[in-house]
């Protein structure tokens, strides 16, 4: 593999006092172009980190490997990295926040006044999209080799999540006891999580479709009786599901 030339660092102005000094108008534009360069590089690299993760696992990468798969030097990727720890972490909190969004747009007051089956997909398939598209974020946040920040992110985005889906148990049916309401909660996230890793192992299509067909089917048979005679919403049929 040959050698890369190496790329400024984000903010790096080095190289570019010439212009300046000399007058040249150009010199001020530089260095943000060294940082837009710099921030590409880093995106490639994070998505060499990912594909490098999902293959071998967090354990097993290493930086020479990341660095292959971007078809980078390792000199060029310690510019933007001292260690293997330092990507994952800035990948993880990456698809953190990603993952957030996604949850934002699902839990949101004007979902909560869909009939359950309408909500359920406004809720799943957001979250099936996300992990389908960033299977590096299973592969990295359940590990238990996972670096100890983004674990503690992670688990305080799960407790987050369980608020949620309690919250929406509550709203469907609101005469079940706080006790029973989070230990029902426990169990509709287990399932999902269940449900998600055949997801994620079916073929991209047809089968996959069929697989969250079935895992909303699911959850549905589970949650429906829970909320009959107390559900907000007139009761519909969806077509969506068997």
């Amino acid at each position: 593999m040959s050698e890369d030339m190496p790329d400024g660092v984000p903010g790096d102005v080095s190289g570019d006092m010439s212009g300046a000094a000399s007058g040249d108008a150009s010199g001020e534009s530089k260095p943000r172009r060294r940082q837009a360069r710099g921030e590409r590089r880093i995106a490639q690299l994070l998505q060499a980190a990912a594909n490098v993760f999902c293959s071998n696992g967090y354990t097993a990468a290493s930086t020479n490997a990341i660095a292959r798969e971007a078809h980078v030097s390792p000199g060029t990727l310690y510019q933007y990295f001292p260690n293997k720890e330092a990507i994952a972490i800035e990948l993880g909190e990456r698809l953190l926040h990603q993952m957030r969004e996604a949850h934002g747009q699902a839990f949101t007051p004007e979902n909560l006044g869909l009939p359950l089956p309408e909500l359920l997909d406004a809720v799943v398939d957001p979250m099936i999209e996300f992990n389908c598209a960033n299977p590096a974020f299973l592969a990295l946040m359940h590990g238990s080799d996972a670096p100890g920040r983004i674990a503690e992110e992670h688990d305080a985005l799960h407790v987050s999540l369980l608020a949620r889906v309690r919250e929406v148990i509550a709203h469907y049916a609101p005469g079940i006891p706080p006790q029973d309401r989070a230990r029902i909660a426990d169990m509709t996230f287990a399932t999902f999580k269940g449900g998600l890793d055949l997801v994620l192992a079916a073929p991209e299509g047809p089968e996959r479709d069929a697989v969250i067909a079935e895992l909303k089917t699911l959850l549905l048979r589970y949650l429906i009786p829970l909320t009959e005679g107390s559900s907000p919403a007139p009761p519909v049929t969806t077509t969506r599901n068997r």
